[in-house]
């Protein structure tokens, strides 16, 4: 028996919106106006702390380069302690560019007043208050971590997912899925909800209150870049530890 699908109307299965957005439609393409804005203001900060750490380069660090020469080292231990001594060299650059991104992000949502720039549909936010950011930077530490263990093990790295019995296949293939999903839900659940608590409490209490929250919410935040960035690094050394199990130990 043939079932014609035509008499059931056409449903969203994967669309969900929240408030008004701004959307630019370029040809076929549609962008997200204000993740956009704010991403490339992040980006755009960035780059010019790193400018003004490397314009002029002193054998002793002072100032802006004493800073991010701190930040690299910090950066530095944190990759070699979740990959290995061996492993965590070429990582270095994508973790550290997770965690300063994602720092920088939430440290806007807490410190610039976004909603006092009114745009013509919705209102800007941290770029790590947009589910779609938190989802890209989960995905992109998903695609480094299979990467990082098709590239060391090549197709040896597939034995994962039938060890240390084939019965756990299903099991093994789900946590592909939940590592992504976690990281992301996790990151913007928390800078979504400490950015409404602080918008509830300036309504409510314009002056005191909001002040203390503020600063525990730079304190999450950071907390927040930090715990993300070290998953990634741990995805990425448990996706290579059978090559580098000795530098760990």
């Amino acid at each position: 028996m043939a079932l014609d699908m035509s008499i059931f109307p056409p449903l969203p299965l994967a669309k969900l919106e929240v408030g008004q957005h701004l959307y630019w439609q370029i040809g076929n393409l549609k962008i997200h106006g204000q993740v956009f804005l704010t991403s490339w203001f992040v980006i755009a900060v960035l780059i010019l702390v790193s400018i003004l750490a490397t314009r002029n380069i002193q054998r002793i660090p002072t100032g802006m380069q004493n800073f991010m020469e701190y930040a690299l080292e910090f950066i530095r231990d944190l990759a070699k302690n979740q990959i290995g001594e061996k492993e965590y060299r070429p990582w270095v650059p994508f973790v550290g560019t997770l965690f300063l991104f994602i720092f920088v992000s939430n440290w806007s949502g807490a410190l610039i007043p976004w909603k006092l720039i009114h745009l013509s549909s919705g209102e800007l936010a941290a770029p790590t208050n947009d589910i779609n950011t938190t989802v890209a930077l989960a995905l992109l530490t998903s695609l480094a971590y299979f990467y990082a263990g098709f590239s060391k093990r090549g197709l040896g790295y597939f034995a994962k997912y039938i060890e240390p019995t084939p019965i756990l296949l299903p099991i093994n293939i789900l946590e592909d899925f939940t590592k992504p999903l976690s990281l992301s839900f996790r990151l913007f659940g928390n800078i979504l909800a400490d950015e409404l608590v602080v918008a509830v409490l300036v309504l409510l209490v314009p002056l005191f209150v909001p002040l203390p929250v503020m600063i525990l919410g730079l304190f999450t935040s950071a907390i927040q870049a930090l715990i993300f960035a070290t998953l990634a690094a741990a995805y990425i050394g448990e996706s290579i530890e059978g090559h580098g199990a000795e530098e760990h130990e």
